[in-house]
């Protein structure tokens, strides 16, 4: 079954980048001339999603004021002659069939999703973290819809981290299937230890599930943080009837770190068309002083 909706949840407060976020919305910081989120809605048109929810919350107008239409930006860009720059802006507001619903009380990314059911219907839907932008030829979401199709089971994109960092994302209990799929029958939330994870392999970034997740939603109990966790309805699905992982071809940046966004300007400055050269310079005579 081909994958059309996706949930983009973005209502989190941004506590890691402050004072950065206190005003303005993390998924709004730029990545050179793009803000985070842009790049997560064109990874989704990319891969076929024509529907879009984004999950905000309270002050996070300015997403929704980007993906809109601009009337007077537009009509002044056309009279200076900046035809690129007016068919770049309509173009973003054309991306996909937006709408935006918001998360009254952030209580967990589990929440956020239980938020979308009435959007999603009884589809599989594909879920891109609004923290998470990753940059690659060929589009994660499109990776992980190609294995739903093929399999018919809820798909997560993974990759190994460190032991260090595993306690901080999940733990999954994996199986090599081909290529970059494995099977997955079980997961942890945030292993207080190495004993209590079953590999090192985390979910980053990126889902697709069948409704079923929503009713599995709806019994579980609140877990870490007193938060409903998106990690233990997956976990019940996974042991119910399996699960895909794709360890995808891909580079993620946690855009709710500062050294990740550092990381996303500075490569995706070295790769634009427009800076790339002069900055590569620039980075090369500030290298000499280190």
């Amino acid at each position: 079954m081909k994958i059309k909706k996706a949930v983009i949840p973005a209502a989190g407060l941004g506590t890691r980048v402050l004072p950065a976020s206190k005003a303005m919305p993390k998924e709004m910081l730029s990545i050179v001339d793009k803000p985070a989120i842009q790049y997560i809605v064109e990874e989704a048109a990319r891969s076929g999603i024509e529907d879009i929810l984004i999950i905000t919350s309270r002050g996070k107008t300015t997403v929704e004021d980007h993906f809109d239409r601009s009337p007077e930006l537009e009509q002044r860009l056309l009279a200076a002659g900046k035809t690129e720059l007016y068919e770049e802006m309509v173009r973003i507001s054309n991306l996909a069939n937006i709408t935006y619903m918001r998360q009254k009380e952030t209580k967990g990314l589990g929440h956020a999703i239980l938020c979308a059911k009435s959007f999603v219907g009884d589809e599989p839907f594909a879920v891109l973290y609004g923290d998470d932008v990753i940059m690659g030829e060929n589009p994660v979401c499109r990776q992980l819809c190609d294995a739903y199709e093929e399999h018919g089971l809820g798909v997560v994109g993974i990759k190994e981290v460190t032991p260090e960092q595993i306690k901080k994302y999940s733990s999954m209990k994996v199986e090599h299937l081909s290529g970059r799929q494995f099977s997955i029958t079980d997961m942890v939330e945030k292993p207080a230890t190495m004993e209590e994870a079953f590999s090192l392999y985390s979910i980053l970034g990126r889902c697709v599930l069948p409704a079923s997740i929503f009713e599995i939603l709806e019994q579980i109990p609140y877990g870490v943080g007193g938060e409903l966790q998106l990690t233990d309805a997956m976990k019940v699905l996974a042991r119910r009837e399996g699960m895909i992982g794709v360890d995808f071809d891909g580079k993620r940046y946690d855009m709710g770190s500062k050294l990740g966004i550092l990381e996303a300007i500075v490569e995706t400055g070295l790769a634009h068309p427009e800076t790339g050269e002069a900055f590569r310079a620039y980075l090369k005579g500030i290298a000499a002083t280190l």
